[in-house]
């Protein structure tokens, strides 16, 4: 018997006025698994998410948690903590109350976890939550996050208050956490090399659909920067599919999607090229480029039609 997914789309559209946050967006992702979702401000990733968690409608298509419709659904709605950059909290709550709250609403919360990492964070307790920096106030939406152990826990960019320093803090004990009670996890992320090392598996969103769903390992040497001579460049890159292209009078800088056997390699070495790996965040930034290019292209030959 097969395992029901985490989360699962089918077609799932959303539009603001003239804008389409979401067009036609299908994924399928298993539980216990660390996803990130990666994509430019904008590019759809709070409205997916917020269509997950039961908090906002769909115009097209289904979203399913573990099998179920999450709207107005209480037993699924259980299941799920979703932290916010912009996370509210009662202005009257202390750091205290509010993690008493959530201890209240998630059935799987820890405390032991959620104490261990007030004092990795140096939290006040007692302060109010309207008295805190906004690094204090990051570290109470990832602590909740954390400590909460819900089944499907998404953060929507919260950690971005903290500093590097406290951001490390955060990436080492999801992680180790992780191994000990594993859930699924989406960490959407504008800090991707930051948080390359957390992920599994990649799904990368512009302008409202879905151009990356990878695993990790599988984006790991998939792409490769060729320089050298335009010419033979060119002639080297010849048959595939080009991410990124800069030209400074006869030199060429291109990427390219391709694994690169050890003949290509020495071939390019015989033609005098540098090849370059290509790491995800270059890859996130450039296929998000190079869509967008292809859609206006698209756009353009429409118009002229």
């Amino acid at each position: 018997m097969s395992e029901t997914p985490a989360i699962t789309t089918r077609d799932l559209a959303k539009t603001y006025k003239d804008v389409r946050a979401l067009d036609g967006v299908s994924l399928n992702l298993a539980p216990n698994r660390i996803y990130g979702l990666l994509g430019r401000n904008g590019a759809g990733k709070t409205t997916l998410m917020s269509i997950l968690t039961g908090q906002n409608f769909a115009d097209r298509g289904t979203a399913e948690i573990f099998g179920h419709t999450p709207f107005e659904h209480d037993p699924t709605l259980a299941r799920l903590c979703f932290i916010r950059e912009s996370q509210k909290y009662p202005d009257d709550f202390k750091v205290r109350q509010a993690f008493s709250a959530a201890a209240i609403f998630f059935e799987n919360w820890n405390e032991q976890l959620a104490q261990d990492l007030v004092k990795a964070f140096n939290l006040p307790l007692n302060r109010r939550i309207k008295k805190l920096s906004r690094g204090q106030l990051s570290a109470v939406g990832v602590i909740i996050g954390m400590a909460s152990r819900a089944e499907i826990t998404f953060f929507d960019e919260p950690y971005l208050g903290l500093d590097a320093v406290a951001r490390q803090i955060f990436y080492d004990r999801l992680v180790e956490d992780f191994a000990q009670h594993p859930r699924t996890i989406v960490l959407s992320s504008h800090l991707i090399d930051e948080v390359a090392n957390l992920l599994e598996h990649v799904i990368v969103i512009d302008q409202g659909r879905i151009i990356i769903d990878s695993e990790a390992e599988d984006l790991q040497g998939a792409a490769v920067t060729v320089t050298g001579s335009a010419q033979k460049v060119e002639e080297f890159i010849a048959g595939y599919p080009v991410i990124h292209r800069d030209a400074l009078g006869s030199l060429a800088s291109i990427s390219i999607r391709a694994r690169l056997t050890a003949e290509q390699r020495a071939r390019a070495q015989i033609l005098g090229l540098e090849l370059s790996p290509v790491s995800l965040q270059q890859l996130v930034v450039r296929s998000t480029l190079s869509s967008q290019s292809d859609r206006e292209q698209t756009t353009e030959r429409q118009a002229i039609k």
